[in-house]
């Protein structure tokens, strides 16, 4: 790879990293978020999103909660004052235990392969039922597509028992089980061929006989959301697809989806949203216009090479390939893979 495409490479690599922070942040706007939460957790169905919004405890954390075994519940701050200190001090002791280079703290990327292969979730939250008592955790990651070298529910299933069980000693100390929190994990699948929405749970099958096991079993919830390129029509049952569409497509321009949020979502653009949607817009334009200039360079490179194949079949002399190709003669050797 030649210097010139080393930092192309690199700048596309930092363009394709804002794009998903600006993802994420639009994603994690409470306005956004309680549009999510009313169609996808049954305690906010039927809520005015404005009164969800107020529910949500603080502010989302945003690829700072790690999800490796024994971590998340260091850096997962809760409402309270107390336990946010008891948890600086925590995290203060466990860097100090770490080598000096490998010090999580501040590190705000989705997928960094630092100490045992840290992984963040890319929004967490807590979130009051309308009650005000019990708590929800809730979970929202965002996926270009469906990935092809894993299966996503596996993953979404060990990102939701990491929500369960890092609550030990923070949420529920010794044998307190029944102050388990309710989780939701919450997949975002964009570019899918429809737009769905999947709700994944426990249930209780009776194989023989009967019996009243006491136990929660709403505590486990994963909610897989496909969304299509194509823009669902307005209506009630497609309120959520058509909102994350809008906000997700590369085909809506920036004044189209303010104006869709705005008119059909009540949500009032501030200048902070406005802000990462038009972000995210120029971004995504960037993107698709270097790949689409990087498809054509790829086009262009293999119809040459062909070209010098066929020539060389036909028994042309590497000079003479060389000069009609217009390029050096070692590199005619190189795509003929001859000395």
């Amino acid at each position: 790879m030649t210097e010139t495409q080393v930092t192309q490479t690199l700048l596309a690599a930092g363009e394709e990293t804002q794009y998903d922070e600006c993802i994420k942040k639009i994603l994690a706007n409470k306005k956004i978020l309680a549009y999510i939460l009313r169609n996808t957790v049954k305690e906010f169905k039927g809520m005015n999103p404005d009164e969800i919004a107020a529910c949500i405890e603080g502010e989302p954390q945003i690829s700072t909660v790690p999800i490796a075994g024994g971590r998340t519940n260091q850096f997962f701050h809760s409402d309270s004052k107390k336990e946010n200190q008891k948890l600086e001090r925590m995290k203060d002791l466990h860097n100090k235990n770490l080598p000096e280079n490998q010090t999580i703290s501040g590190i705000n990327t989705e997928d960094s392969e630092i100490g045992e292969g840290l992984i963040r979730y890319d929004i967490i939250f807590y979130v009051r039922t309308k009650d005000g008592v019990s708590q929800i955790i809730v979970n929202v990651e965002a996926q270009k597509n469906e990935p092809n070298t894993y299966d996503i529910l596996n993953r979404a299933i060990f990102y939701t028992s990491r929500m369960i069980s890092s609550q030990k000693n923070r949420d529920f100390d010794n044998m307190q089980y029944n102050d388990m929190k309710e989780v939701y994990s919450i997949w975002l699948c964009m570019n899918m061929k429809e737009s769905s929405i999947h709700h994944i749970h426990l249930t209780n099958e009776e194989l023989i006989g009967h019996h009243d096991w006491k136990g929660n079993l709403d505590i486990f919830n994963i909610v897989m959301v496909g969304i299509a390129e194509n823009l669902p029509e307005p209506s009630e049952r497609y309120e959520l697809n058509r909102l994350l569409t809008t906000l997700l497509s590369q085909k809506i321009k920036e004044h189209d989806k303010l104006s869709i949020i705005e008119k059909e979502y009540g949500i009032v653009t501030d200048d902070g949203l406005t802000e990462e949607v038009e972000q995210m817009c120029n971004l995504g334009q960037g993107l698709l216009e270097r790949g689409i200039a990087e498809g054509e360079e790829r086009g262009e490179a293999r119809g040459r090479a062909q070209m010098i194949l066929r020539l060389y079949q036909l028994n042309y002399a590497v000079e003479t390939i060389a000069e009609i190709a217009e390029m050096p003669e070692e590199q005619v050797k190189e795509i003929l893979n001859i000395q």
